[in-house]
């Protein structure tokens, strides 16, 4: 059964373009990794500062795992980020962040009827 994590990011206006930039530059941070199997990041229409960076998972190990070794980096400003002309990490872009878990009970998907099973 896949699993999503969400993490949750707080991202003042000001700081937004700096953050989908970010993203924009870390193509292949996570595509590579052994049961990964979708990124989404999704930006705030409207009412709130809350960005969504969706990914799905074949199992937690596989989440673990990654976050062990490719998500340590890229947390911590590699993959992409980098460091400023200077030496120094870049200023975070979000001023807070949450880790939401779920497992994959249901799923649809277009052209197909009925519950889909893995």
């Amino acid at each position: 059964m896949s699993i999503v994590k969400i993490n949750v990011l707080t991202v003042p206006e000001e700081q937004r373009e700096t953050l989908e930039k970010r993203f924009a530059a870390r193509a292949g941070a996570v595509e590579n990794s052994d049961g990964f199997e979708w990124f989404e990041l999704l930006r705030p229409v409207e009412g709130t500062d809350t960005y969504l960076v969706y990914t799905r998972w074949r199992s937690e190990e596989d989440f673990q795992n990654w976050m062990s070794g490719q998500g340590q980096a890229a947390h911590r400003g590699g993959g992409g980020g980098g460091a400023t002309e200077g030496g120094e990490r870049p200023k975070p872009a979000a001023s807070g962040a949450t880790l939401w878990s779920f497992e994959v009970v249901q799923q649809a998907a277009p052209g197909r009827s009925g519950p889909a099973t893995e």
